[in-house]
């Protein structure tokens, strides 16, 4: 199979707009991600991190940051569109990693209410293989 950069897909929602808060669940929702998909931070190319405009407390890219090995992966932090009736106080990211993994393999995770955003591929906080009993 031959390598092929990928995207990983999460999300997670915090109750205040506060900096723990912000880097308590990113620091999970990271943790989780990279568990799940057991990534090597070598095969990170980069991470596109978004808030909604109701957090601004803090960074996302600073619990990012916080992870062995992570400070040298490029991060990009930006606002979510404002789209009226959209789930609220909710931190997404996007990491794309080079893996000779098939789309169906990838894990996306989603925890707290965000697992409203994909109740297609939510189940238990991940998607992918693991849902389909690969892993």
């Amino acid at each position: 199979m031959s390598l092929k950069i990928r995207g990983i897909r999460g999300a997670v929602t915090v109750k205040e707009n506060h900096p723990d808060a912000i880097f308590t669940a990113t620091k999970e929702l990271m943790e989780q991600l990279v568990a799940k998909n057991h990534l090597d931070v070598d095969d990170v190319a980069s991470v596109v991190l978004t808030m909604t405009p109701d957090l601004n407390a803090d960074f996302p890219a600073k619990a990012v940051r916080s992870l062995a090995g992570w400070q040298w992966v490029p991060l990009m932090c930006a606002s979510e569109l404002n789209v009226p009736g959209s789930l609220p106080m909710c931190i997404r990211v996007l990491v794309h990693v080079n893996t000779t993994l098939p789309q169906d393999a990838i894990v996306h995770v989603y925890l707290g209410d965000a697992v409203a955003l994909r109740p297609d591929i939510a189940a238990n906080g991940s998607t992918g293989a693991q849902n389909r009993g690969k892993g």
